[in-house]
């Protein structure tokens, strides 16, 4: 199947597995919220129940470098791509409140990056 429109995460290498999972998980979240287009009908299983819908499209999840998770976010700014960004201090906070205040203060060019989600049309690339 092909689609319009790709979508990538992008992990800083090295952190911990729950950190990835975690980072992962809100990145996803911050894509369907931003393109709910996206999502799919809801599920329903063999004895008529509803669940929750899903993404219609894969996600791709890579491993990068701080250089690299730079690049794309400059290159996202640039393309006019929909992303969602997780910065390092965001590891320290406890709600969405304080989130958004470590993020609001990260420098708009160059945030301290771990995970950055990506949504856009065409060719998106992790190679340098």
């Amino acid at each position: 199947m092909v689609f319009e429109t790709k979508v990538a995460i992008l992990l800083l290498d090295g952190l911990a597995v729950w950190q990835k999972l975690n980072v992962t998980a809100f990145l996803s979240t911050g894509i369907a919220a931003a393109a709910p287009e996206a999502i799919g009908e809801p599920y329903e299983d063999a004895a008529g129940r509803q669940h929750a819908r899903l993404l219609i499209q894969p996600i791709m999840v890579f491993a990068a470098a701080p250089e690299v998770l730079a690049r794309a976010w400059r290159q996202s700014l640039e393309r006019g791509l929909t992303r969602a960004a997780y910065v390092r201090a965001m590891f320290k906070t406890g709600d969405d409140v304080a989130n958004r205040a470590v993020f609001r203060a990260e420098p708009a060019d160059a945030p301290d990056l771990v995970g950055l989600a990506l949504r856009g049309r065409g060719r998106m690339s992790t190679r340098r």
